[in-house]
């Protein structure tokens, strides 16, 4: 049984920084790629960032490329997502998700695993 749990949302300005964090439990979160997605209300759920299983491979969507650092820590079994000059753009529920190969794909079909979401907001 793997579970994941985000945490790190929160209400920021505009222009600030925040960092999401997801836990795995169960084993195997080392052999495993890993990702983030959002969903804002009323819209599909958007790719953001993916790792692959040893962190030496990441994707980026344009829109936060530049601005947002996905990482992750093996020992700590733990997937981080740095959010630097937040946009208004980027309120949403933020999940995170664990893929089926070592390098997953951008697809939300490339995962299996979901966390519960954590709520960015970040006002104007």
């Amino acid at each position: 049984q793997v579970q994941l749990v985000e945490s790190g949302g929160g209400l920021v300005q505009a222009g600030g920084s925040l960092r999401l964090s997801c836990a795995a439990s169960g084993r195997s979160f080392s052999s495993y790629g890993m990702a983030w997605f959002r969903q804002a209300p009323g819209t599909e759920r958007e790719f953001v960032a993916a790792i692959s299983w040893g962190g030496g491979t990441k994707t980026y969507a344009d829109s936060v490329k530049g601005r947002f650092t996905i990482s992750r820590d093996n020992v700590k079994n733990t997937l981080y997502l740095q959010m630097n000059s937040l946009k208004p753009e980027d309120t949403a529920d933020y999940f995170c998700a664990r893929g089926t190969t070592k390098v997953p794909g951008i697809s939300d079909s490339d995962y299996v695993y979901w966390g519960q979401g954590t709520q960015v907001t970040a006002s104007s």
